[in-house]
Parts: C-alpha cells; structure tokens; sequence
C-alpha cells in the first residue's frame, strides 16, 4: 500500500499540469469566473514551459544530434548547465528557425507540449479580454 501511494504522488507531482489542462477545458465549457479561467491558463503554460517531463533537445558537440537526457519543460535543457542555456539562447539569439524549432521541440511530444504552453497563453490572454470586450 505505500509503494502505492509513494508512486501515486510521484505521478500526480510530475503530471498536475494535464489535471490543470483538463480543469482549463471544463472553465471555458461552463463559463466559470475569469480570474480562475486565468490562473489556470498560467499554471499550464507554466507547467509546459518549465516542469512537463521531457527530452533536453539541446544540440551535441557534433552540431547534428541533440541530446537525450531527461529534462524537465519544454524550455529547460538537462541537468548540464551548458544544455540548461543553450535553448534559451537558441530563441532570444537565433540563427536559423529551424535551428530552433528542432531544438526545443525535437519530437512530437514536445511540439504537444508547446502547442499546450501556448495555448494556455492565449486562453489567459482571452480571459483578461473577454471581460474587456463584453463590458463585465
């Protein structure tokens, strides 16, 4: 029973941003309040950007293969500090967009991952808008 429960945290601490995600869907669907929509749009893109599971992406020595080591969000790089700078500097100073879209999001899951990121962006966006716009 507690090897259970150790792994049940240890599941819920490393993936609360898709309850979140979820959380997100059902305030839009039923038109909670605002401020909530908006916090939860912050605590996805948060969680997407800088603690989802997933590869560091950051470009090896060779220049042509990209690092495999667990990181944790989409714009963090490994425990290497040099792959921990190298993503955030591939998108303030970059080369080619190419460069930095196989860098950040070398794989499918990391381009859900961004997609989820900017989406709960946008959602936070719409959520100071709409009020906005809609005179309430």
């Amino acid at each position: 029973m507690q090897l259970l429960c150790v792994s049940m945290g240890k599941v819920v601490r490393l993936y609360w941003g898709y309850m979140v995600a979820a959380a997100l869907v059902v305030a839009w669907s039923q038109q909670w309040a605002l401020p909530v929509i908006a916090s939860l749009s912050v605590g996805v893109s948060a969680y997407a950007a800088f603690q989802v599971p997933v590869w560091c992406g950051a470009v090896n020595r060779d220049g042509r293969t990209y690092c495999r080591n667990n990181a944790y969000g989409v714009l963090m790089g490994c425990s290497k500090r040099q792959h921990r700078w190298q993503k955030i500097k591939m998108i303030v100073l970059r080369s080619k967009v190419g460069n930095v879209g196989r860098s950040v999001f070398p794989t499918a899951k990391e381009k859900f991952h961004g997609a989820l990121a900017v989406g709960g962006l946008l959602s936070a966006v719409a959520a100071v808008i709409v009020p906005v716009l809609t005179g309430g």
